[in-house]
This record gives structure tokens, C-alpha cells and sequence, in this order.
């Protein structure tokens, strides 16, 4: 059963200054997830999806960004590549609160000047057993 759906669209463009502004990527983002030796077009790509995602996220969970901070919401890569969510502190006490027996489902795309995220917070019936 869907718990929630949520999508965000950022125009890439957007995190020129952020990626100049390292307050601005420690409040915004985990430490996971803060990159330095890339290209300017991969790490705008990069943060841009990865922002998307936490807002995706947000809405899905239907608080919006409320009671959580979006430096507690990681994007990595599992072994098979695939971006998945990683919730700590704030953003996981409010996830488990709302959302017992529930998985998070996320896909990421760029193309040209936009980054978009896809969210779907899935319950599951008999999660872990």
C-alpha cells in the first residue's frame, strides 16, 4: 500500500553559489554527501538531485520539510548503484513516528539545467518477518 508520493523538480543552475558557499552545503546536506574534487557541472548535478530528493521525500511523508533537518536525509548508492535514502537523527525519529513498517523508494534523473527526485513511501505488510 502507498503511504505517500512525493516530487520535486530544482533547476540545476540554482546551486552555482551554494557550491562556492560551504555553510550553505554543511546546513543543506549530509557530510556523506558533500563532494569537493569534482567538475563544476557534477557536483551542480549532484547536489541538485540530491536537494531534490530531500524535498521529495518531505512530501511524501506529508509534512513537507517540518520538524526534520534535511542535512539528516542522505542519498548514496547501494552495491548495485541505485540511489537510495538514508535517514538519521531528526528526519528518522519522524519517519518512524509516521510511517511504522515502511519502506522509501527514490529515483533520481538530470537532464540539461533541471535534477528531479521521485518518492514513494511504500507500508509493507510483515516488514521484517
Amino acid at each position: 500500500m502507498i503511504y505517500g508520493i512525493g516530487v520535486d523538480l530544482v533547476n540545476i543552475k540554482r546551486f552555482e553559489s551554494w557550491i562556492k558557499n560551504p555553510s550553505i552545503l554543511e546546513r543543506f546536506f549530509n557530510k556523506n554527501e558533500i563532494k569537493e574534487k569534482c567538475s563544476t557541472d557534477i557536483l551542480l548535478e549532484h547536489y541538485a538531485s540530491r536537494f531534490a530528493a530531500k524535498e521529495a521525500f518531505s512530501k511524501a511523508l506529508g509534512t513537507g520539510i517540518y520538524n526534520f533537518n534535511l542535512k539528516d536525509i542522505c542519498v548514496v548508492k547501494n552495491k548495485d548503484c541505485k540511489p537510495e535514502l538514508v535517514l538519521e537523527d531528526t528526519a528518522l525519529r519522524v519517519f518512524n513516528e509516521r510511517c511504522k513498517d515502511c519502506v522509501i523508494h527514490l529515483s533520481l534523473t538530470h537532464e540539461k539545467e533541471y535534477a528531479m527526485a521521485y518518492v514513494i513511501i511504500e507500508k509493507v505488510e510483515n516488514i521484517g518477518g
